[in-house]
């Protein structure tokens, strides 16, 4: 899984690894700077921006570095003033020169804010972000890209755009959390010692090592049967919306659980079961009900029910129940809205979400204290007083009609097997994403073609052979 810490986190971890092993963190920063930049070919000009603090430190001593590689390095100092004096005198000693401005440069280090800053670019560091929109340099990022917003992954302004952001000791949540993340390119993290001072992680991201979570829902018990995998109840679709519920269905029966229960309008439950004859038709006992795909005038009525079940299983709440739910909802509870659902539960607009979607989340896990998912090219999912997690895999074709409705089945299904909320959401989401790349890399997905791929992705995750996943 990876991790990433948010700044006072950070702070504080750099504070105890220097009183416990001295000065010596912005010597091995600039070192793996340098390192990292392996991709720069030989005798190449690299121009360093460089802004005041630690972060101009590091960019001016790696500078240094790269000289001694035999790359040519321009210097652009964003305020003589205020630039770090031993960096500096490191790299003009080994030869790098100081510009007026930048140039013909096809390399840049973006060396000019670092994680204490707080909004966009401005003055002549906002114009410097502007050429590398336009002149498309081969852009390394410091530790992050100068003028995002570290801790809440928000691009409020002007900012760098990076092709690989370098960072330090440990991800930082801009870097994983989105829009923020989209400026940070490829990510090369490197070890300066901060590992055993980090404390709990702000974010996390599930990755191919995490099959054990999808043990953890199959394997419960040691001899297995349909009733203790979990049965997992789906209610969905309608006259209008039939397919929600086939493809519901779909998602459901991809995951652990050992049963589907399907509750509808009586033709279309007659047409589920044609399609699939092993989903049992009717209410029943639970461990989680679905509720929402495609439910039009229905959904408020499924909530009600699925809030009266007399067992209280978990809910798995989409699409038209979403506005039905009370906060709080009183029981374990995973709500999938996209960001204008989202927006709707929130009063407020989709640009606002879909600006500060981590900051959306987290309020609205905290306002209905459920586990709330929300859908997007970096899909969310947040649970009060646990770190968040952003899913990594997909496509972006992935945003296709009905394929919300195949995730929420097999969250449901995944909850019903045992995992609590925040873990059944978080590996829906990677599962359904890897299995869009599986159905077409590089190309349009159908919902009905994901749903179809994830079998094949959930076994391959346990034998942990499972490759695509494609970050995008």
């Amino acid at each position: 899984m990876l991790t990433a810490h948010d700044v006072a986190n950070v702070r504080a971890a750099e504070e105890r690894a220097t009183a416990a092993h001295g000065d010596v963190l912005m010597a091995r920063a600039a070192r793996g700077l340098a390192d990292a930049m392996h991709d720069v070919p030989a005798g190449a000009l690299v121009l360093v921006l460089v802004g005041p603090g630690n972060n101009g430190g590091d960019a001016l001593h790696a500078a240094a570095h790269l000289r001694e590689r035999g790359l040519r390095v321009d210097l652009c100092l964003l305020d003589p003033a205020r630039v770090h004096e031993g960096g500096l005198a490191a790299a003009r000693a080994a030869g790098a020169e100081v510009v007026d401005a930048p140039g013909g440069h096809r390399f840049v280090v973006d060396g000019l804010l670092g994680i204490g800053a707080r909004g966009g670019l401005r003055g002549r560091a906002a114009e410097w972000a502007a050429w590398i929109d336009a002149a498309r340099p081969r852009t390394y990022a410091v530790d992050v890209p100068s003028g995002v917003e570290v801790d809440s992954g928000e691009a409020p302004g002007p900012h760098v755009r990076a092709d690989v952001t370098v960072t330090f000791g440990t991800l930082k949540v801009a870097l994983l959390a989105g829009p923020a993340a989209d400026a940070a390119g490829e990510l090369r993290l490197v070890d300066i010692g901060l590992g055993p001072y980090l404390g709990e992680p702000a974010v996390e991201a599930l990755d191919v090592t995490d099959g054990a979570l999808l043990g953890d829902a199959l394997f419960r018990a040691p001899v297995t049967h349909k009733y203790t995998r979990g049965v997992v109840g789906v209610a969905a679709g309608s006259a209008r919306y039939a397919g929600a519920a086939h493809l519901a269905v779909a998602g459901a029966q991809a995951g652990p659980a050992g049963m589907v229960r399907f509750v509808g309008e009586p033709d279309l439950a007659a047409r589920v079961v044609d399609r699939a004859p092993e989903v049992v038709a009717g209410a029943g006992h639970v461990q989680a009900w679905v509720v929402g795909p495609g439910g039009g005038d229905e959904a408020a009525r499924r909530v009600a029910d699925a809030l009266a079940d007399e067992h209280d299983p978990a809910l798995v709440a989409d699409a038209d129940a979403l506005a039905h739910v009370p906060a709080p909802v009183g029981r374990p509870a995973l709500l999938t809205p996209h960001a204008g659902e989202l927006a709707a539960l929130l009063d407020t607009d989709r640009d606002g979400v879909e600006a500060a979607p981590l900051r959306h989340a987290v309020g609205a896990a905290e306002r209905w204290r459920a586990t709330v998912l929300l859908k997007g090219k970096r899909t969310l999912v947040a649970t009060p007083g646990r770190p968040t997690r952003v899913n990594l895999s997909g496509t972006p074709w992935l945003g296709t009609a009905g394929a919300g409705d195949v995730l929420a089945g097999l969250a449901g299904s995944l909850v019903a097997s045992g995992l609590d909320p925040h873990d059944a959401g978080s590996l829906a989401a990677f599962l359904h994403g890897a299995a869009a790349v599986r159905a077409n890399p590089g190309g349009p997905v159908t919902a009905s073609a994901v749903a179809a791929a994830l079998p094949s992705v959930v076994a391959d995750l346990l034998g942990g052979t499972l490759e695509e996943v494609q970050r995008w």
